[in-house]
């Protein structure tokens, strides 16, 4: 394993019951790269992504961080979670906490910051996301745009090494799905590790280093995002891409 091989997932497999969602699964992320995963409907991208934060647990194989296999639960589970960052579909912000708390919170509990510095740290990344005069309202009060904004000021917030994008545009109104994709754009181009599942093909044209693809719980191939849309080699890409690109 190199250095620089952040992620690394092994042998994956995860089943429901009868259904096989993740089928010998290898994929390996390295430190600044940004994957974008994409695939039909029930292919185990959602799944995937959430195996490599333990949200999902697998059946066989391995998934290691920066080295370390992924803890079964505890404290070291809480500590690997600070390092890897999650922006669901759903936002998942306390709707009872301010958009400033909702960043600051993780950092006094997880990361055992000073309340003084976990605010000052939330405002410059409230600032970085567009919505820095936003944090003093509620989540209910802001746009789905914003709201998503403030879940990815969140997870910045841990200083984590990698950040996973679970469909993070999916249940924005089309109009906001762009100032949530500007901001991810904008990571991207700073270096930050990140897997994106997404059905945003401009996205993954634009800031995907690789672009994975799923289907039936396998990657049936990966490569770079020219490659990948302009000469898809498995029968199963070029008709996805064929159904999609055409609308």
């Amino acid at each position: 394993m190199s250095q620089a091989d952040l992620i690394v997932l092994d042998q994956v497999n995860k089943r429901y019951g009868d259904h096989h969602v993740l089928k010998n699964v290898n994929l390996t992320v390295r430190q600044g790269e940004v994957v974008v995963v994409i695939g039909p409907s029930g292919a185990g991208k959602s799944t995937l992504c959430r195996a490599i934060n333990r949200l999902e647990t697998i059946d066989s194989g391995t998934i290691s961080l920066d080295g370390t296999p992924l803890p079964a639960e505890g404290k070291e589970l809480a500590r690997l979670r600070a390092e890897v960052g999650m922006v669901f579909q759903s936002f998942n912000l306390f709707a009872h906490k301010t958009v400033l708390d909702n960043v600051v919170l993780g950092q006094v509990h997880v990361l055992r910051r000073p309340r003084a510095e976990a605010e000052r740290k939330a405002r410059e990344l409230l600032d970085r996301v567009g919505i820095g005069g936003q944090a003093a309202k509620f989540p209910a009060q802001l746009s789905g745009g914003q709201q998503q904004r403030v879940a990815i000021a969140r997870a910045l917030a841990m200083d984590p090494k990698a950040i996973l994008f679970d469909e993070p545009t999916s249940a924005l109104d089309p109009e906001m799905v762009n100032e949530v994709l500007d901001v991810m754009t904008g990571l991207a181009r700073e270096g930050m590790t990140m897997v994106v599942v997404t059905h945003e093909m401009g996205f993954a044209r634009r800031a995907a280093d690789r672009v994975v693809f799923m289907a039936d719980g396998e990657i049936v191939e990966q490569n770079t995002p020219d490659t990948f849309f302009g000469a898809p080699s498995s029968d199963r890409a070029q008709s996805f891409l064929a159904k999609i690109l055409t609308h």
